[in-house]
């Protein structure tokens, strides 16, 4: 019996130490063991100058995000339309086939948008683009984990530019607002915004082009700034920010052949985003200049025939009747060369001068005339 208790207790020590071998070979050569993995040195790179200099690089941009945290808001709207209805619907014989009204009920439904703002002031105006919220019943701005009802202010569909005013219970972050014109190109872009609703989105950049126009299908002539930082379905809105924080455009839109980033998206410059957002401040719209004259292109061999060396000006083909330039002496043929002191290259950059002067400012333009340069002083009108 004693022998029996001995073998027993021989092989319950022999179980333990097998179980403990095998725990400390799991432990160490088993696959919980990650330090088998990897070099043990560490990385030559850590202690090189260059990467030195990266690491000042991202440790801005670690910054930069969360200088912008708070500053940047998600923006949700809904709408509802009305669907159309069926042709079948319309029709006498299938409405009395099927037992239905003689007036069809119309069909409604509510639609929902995504975008993105930021905070201009610590009362609660933010900015956003007029797409965003365009045409909506009801529009949320969410900070962080809080939400509130926002009122659309004002809100200009050729700029696309939207001002918003929210209730906050604290005082807000404003975004800091940089010099758009001294944007280059090379110089670092960063967007933060809330592609297809995913809250806070960093992305990097650089600007890749300036004072680019015509870049849609409106017909606008306003200059954007262009960036391959990603900006995707849902950053619209969203500010454009350079390396020392400051936001230096107004995300808008890309060029997409699928709808998603392809490396080329543009920004409003915030340089003209500002005169717009005052004026939606304080008249709700913008009030643009206007002296009521038509242009016409000026070809080379024209340009030749009035005594000029270039193209470059705008040929009046028209002026309105009773306008401020038909009472300021603007005549049809006349090339209009200068505008409040800025050279006119073209078309683009009279109605950029006019349409930024203040309503009731008289303008100075120069217009050449019988092979000679003539002042002359328009009284800016409103665009009617």
């Amino acid at each position: 019996m004693n022998s029996w208790k001995r073998a027993r207790s021989i092989l319950y020590l022999g179980i333990c130490t097998v179980a403990i071998i095998l725990f400390v070979w799991y432990s160490t050569d088993g696959r919980g063991d990650e330090s088998v993995f990897g070099s043990k040195e560490e990385s030559p790179l850590k202690k090189n100058d260059e990467v030195a200099k990266a690491w000042d690089v991202q440790t801005s941009f670690r910054e930069i995000f969360e200088l912008y945290s708070d500053r940047v808001v998600f923006i949700s709207t809904e709408q509802t339309v009305k669907l159309p209805q069926h042709p079948f619907f319309n029709d006498p014989f299938f409405r009395d086939f099927f037992g239905m009204p003689k007036q069809p009920q119309s069909r409604t439904q509510k639609r929902t948008g995504l975008g993105t703002g930021f905070i201009l002031s610590e009362d609660g105006y933010i900015c956003t683009n007029h797409h965003v919220v365009a045409r909506v019943d009801r529009v949320k701005v969410k900070i962080n984990e809080k939400v509130y009802d926002a009122k659309v202010v004002g809100s200009d569909e050729y700029t696309d530019i939207a001002l918003l005013k929210i209730e906050p219970d604290e005082k807000l972050k404003p975004a800091f607002l940089g010099d758009s014109d001294a944007v280059r190109v090379g110089d670092w872009a960063i967007a933060i915004g809330n592609p297809f609703g995913l809250d806070k989105t960093f992305t990097v950049g650089v600007i890749s082009a300036t004072g680019r126009k015509d870049v849609d299908l409106m017909g606008r002539s306003q200059s954007h700034i262009q960036t391959d930082a990603s900006i995707n379905p849902g950053n619209s809105g969203g500010p454009l920010i350079n390396i020392n924080g400051e936001v230096i455009g107004i995300n808008r839109m890309i060029y997409s052949r699928t709808g998603g980033s392809l490396g080329i998206g543009f920004a409003i410059p915030i340089n003209s985003a500002k005169a717009v957002l005052a004026q939606l401040k304080k008249y709700k719209k913008i009030q643009r200049g206007y002296i009521g004259v038509s242009i016409v292109p000026l070809t080379e061999q024209y340009a030749k025939q009035l005594g000029l060396d270039s193209t470059e000006g705008a040929l009046v083909g028209a002026v309105v009747e009773k306008s401020p330039a038909a009472r300021g002496g603007i005549r049809v043929g006349d090339v209009i060369i200068r505008a409040g002191g800025k050279e006119i290259g073209n078309f683009q950059d009279l109605v950029a001068v006019v349409e930024k002067t203040p309503i009731g400012k008289t303008l100075e333009i120069v217009v050449w005339r019988n092979r000679n340069r003539m002042s002359l002083f328009i009284t800016v009108a409103e665009r009617p």
